[in-house]
């Protein structure tokens, strides 16, 4: 057979096979064994010292114009392949544009966010400023300046995180406070102020118990200001949160940086102060300390408490967030289960 002959039969041979082949990987077969580098049409060109040299340009023509017929070939055949493919996944991958969409989790806010954020707005909206000090405080600051002598219990390496001698995880975020009033100018108006944040007590997690908890301790330093001004802010602050209908009740207690002190108890909301098991059949639920600022407190400040007075309190965040939402373990707080955060959803509120 002359090369003429093996032409015309591996053209009709090549145009069969491309036509045969049903994806891409058979047709890279096909354009190798025609084509490529040790393809047949290159076969051809290497035995063109075998033909007599009047034929050479003439079968060199028609090798050439084989190799452009079989490469236009395979790539029309291998644009229709990828054309079927896209075709079949689009139709396996069909959306139907009338089917409701798909809701998207847009996650909860933590409890204790919910209330921090609401009390944050609700003592701004009374003229307060909201301070936040650091969370690993200095003796001085903790302790020092709020009244609490060196033989204080509260300062016993077994009841506090201490860093070393002088630097500990702070046990209050009085600290805040102190740092303000060194530095506030009284001539430009009262100091009002409220200072959120985590605190640390070395305790035994348990139910009710936690080693770490959040804390918004307030202050007012003013002149004339009285025990009244003290129980009509602790009244409409746990109203606001606990709703209008509850009573309140201050009990004496004792705190080394205020005197007088004072407990504030609500009506039970479970009860509405007729008793139950939540209030311990007294109808009364404890919610936070405070009282008038020790002038000790004042005087290590820098500031003349027979000129200037005021009021302090105490919040637990944590346990103002088990009270309203009826948590009954602490630990749900931080033991991060989606079912218990998903019941705080913005929306749902």
């Amino acid at each position: 057979m002359d090369l003429f002959d093996r032409l015309k039969e591996l053209r009709d041979k090549g145009l069969a096979e491309i036509d045969k082949a049903e994806s891409e990987e058979k047709l890279n077969d096909v354009r190798v064994k025609l084509v490529g580098r040790k393809g047949e049409l290159t076969e051809i060109l290497h035995s063109m010292k075998d033909v007599a040299p009047e034929n050479r340009r003439e079968i060199g023509q028609r090798v050439n114009k084989l190799r452009d017929l079989f490469n236009d070939k395979l790539d029309d055949a291998k644009t229709e392949i990828v054309k079927a493919l896209v075709e079949e996944r689009l139709e396996k991958e069909k959306i139907d544009v009338t089917l409701p969409g798909r809701e998207n989790h847009i996650g909860s806010e933590h409890p204790i966010n919910i209330i921090l954020d609401d009390l944050e707005k609700y003592f701004i909206g009374m003229g307060y400023q909201v301070v936040q000090g650091p969370e690993i405080e200095t003796d001085h600051y903790c302790f020092e300046m709020m009244n609490l002598p060196k033989d204080h219990p509260a300062r016993d390496m077994q009841a506090t995180f201490y860093v070393d001698p002088e630097d500990l995880l702070r046990s209050q975020t009085s600290g805040d406070q102190a740092r303000v009033l060194e530095k506030h100018d009284f001539s430009k108006g009262p100091l009002k102020m409220v200072g959120p944040g985590k605190v640390y007590r070395r305790d035994d997690d348990d139910a009710t118990h936690s080693h770490q908890f959040m804390q918004m301790e307030g202050l007012v330093i003013d002149k004339n200001v009285t025990m009244g001004d003290l129980k009509g802010t602790l009244e409409l602050l746990t109203r606001h949160i606990f709703g209008e209908d509850r009573e309140t009740r201050l009990r004496p207690s004792y705190f080394p940086f205020t005197e007088p002190s004072v407990e504030m108890d609500v009506s039970c909301f479970n009860c509405d102060g007729k008793g139950c098991a939540i209030c311990k059949y007294t109808g009364w639920i404890e919610v936070l300390g405070a009282g008038m600022v020790h002038p000790n407190v004042l005087e290590n400040a820098g500031i003349d408490s027979s000129v200037y007075g005021g009021f302090a309190f105490g919040v637990g965040l944590d346990r103002f967030a088990i009270l309203k939402y009826g948590i009954d373990d602490i630990r749900d707080f931080y033991t991060n289960d989606v079912r218990f955060l998903e019941q705080f959803r913005k929306e749902e509120r």
